[in-house]
């Protein structure tokens, strides 16, 4: 038989079993008004603090929960934020939507993802219009390339739209890992360890990270006086970092690479230890990511760690702001960390 509820009636049996309690349920275990109740779940009016003690200890008992398309009525807000992400595998981005989930979740929030092939114009538009037909209260694109970042200009103005990555000029907030930092951190490593010169292995052209990293490389040798070696371009995956490897293996006065990710000095290693290049005895390599293998490469990466957790946190801080009425040209760093290992140890 079904537990009867402290005053009121029983909860109705269906022929699928007891019901779920209503609000109603919950006000007759409590003792208080309906109105009560909503105003303790929504949030929209004050409760003495024994009375909403009360109706949650009710809300516990009954295992109430709360009908979401009817609180999104009373409230004007859905509990559900958007988030337009590309489609990969790379570790940048799921990190980053990995970190954007862990915040939302722990501020109450769902998370609805549309993901996009080709990260153009129309393709993010029309995921950010796609995503407010459903009634979220905000949408997060992370925008790793150039092109999606340009996209941004198609923003609503009237709705809350923040981004991950996106450029200097994106016409909405903005959070990013501090790109050019990073590959400081790494160069200047490099060189601290005496070497003449440091060379890099690239990410693509069309990638705000890639470009950032190379400037900030680019940027430390300058600033330190010494030669700016070719650039040479990778696509991010170990066999672009193997290729680049076999060629800087020809190189006479090579002593020391950057690798623009961890994936590409996986491959860099492999093709010295093919030639006969011991790392870190004849060559120092550092790479950028941390990804959870790199302190298990052969030897353990060098490498610049990104705090994706903190990416999460500081971007839901920003949409928070954007649905409260918040500046639309907000912008925010995250500090990156060097992690010193054995591929930059001693000779």
């Amino acid at each position: 038989m079904a537990e009867r509820p402290r005053s009121g009636g029983p909860l109705k049996a269906t022929a699928a079993g007891t019901r779920q309690p209503s609000l109603t349920d919950v006000a007759g275990v409590a003792g208080v008004s309906h109105m009560t109740v909503s105003r303790v779940i929504n949030g929209t009016g004050p409760v003495r603090p024994e009375t909403r003690a009360r109706v949650l200890a009710a809300i516990e008992e009954l295992g109430y929960r709360p009908n979401s398309a009817a609180r999104a009525l009373v409230t004007g807000r859905t509990g559900t934020l958007g988030v337009v992400a590309l489609e990969s595998n790379l570790y940048g981005p799921a990190s980053t939507l990995y970190g954007i989930e862990n915040a939302a979740r722990e501020a109450g929030y769902a998370i609805t993802i549309s993901s996009v092939s080709r990260p153009g114009r129309s393709s993010i538009a029309d995921a950010v219009e796609n995503l407010r037909r459903q009634a979220v209260e905000g949408v997060i694109v992370i925008a790793p390339h150039v092109s999606a970042g340009r996209a941004l200009e198609a923003a609503p103005a009237d709705f809350p739209v923040v981004a991950v990555g996106g450029g200097e000029a994106a016409p909405v907030p903005v959070i990013s890992v501090d790109q050019r930092d990073g590959a400081r951190r790494a160069t200047e490593h490099l060189l601290a360890l005496g070497h003449r010169t440091v060379w890099h292995i690239a990410g693509p052209e069309d990638w705000l990270e890639a470009r950032d990293r190379e400037l900030g490389w680019r940027e430390t040798l300058e600033r330190h006086g010494v030669g700016v070696p070719r650039v040479i371009r990778g696509d991010w995956s170990s066999r672009s970092g193997y290729e680049a490897g076999r060629s800087l293996a020809k190189e006479k006065d090579l002593d020391a690479v950057f690798a623009g990710n961890d994936q590409m000095a996986l491959g860099l290693l492999r093709a010295f230890a093919e030639a006969g290049i011991s790392v870190p005895r004849d060559v120092r390599v550092a790479g950028f990511d941390d990804v959870p293998e790199a302190a298990y490469f052969t030897p353990p990466l060098t490498t610049v760690r990104q705090d994706f957790i903190e990416v999460g946190r500081r971007t839901f801080g920003l949409l928070a702001g954007r649905m409260d009425g918040g500046d639309r040209h907000a912008r925010a760093l995250v500090v990156p960390e060097l992690i010193v290992r054995e591929s930059t140890g001693p000779r």
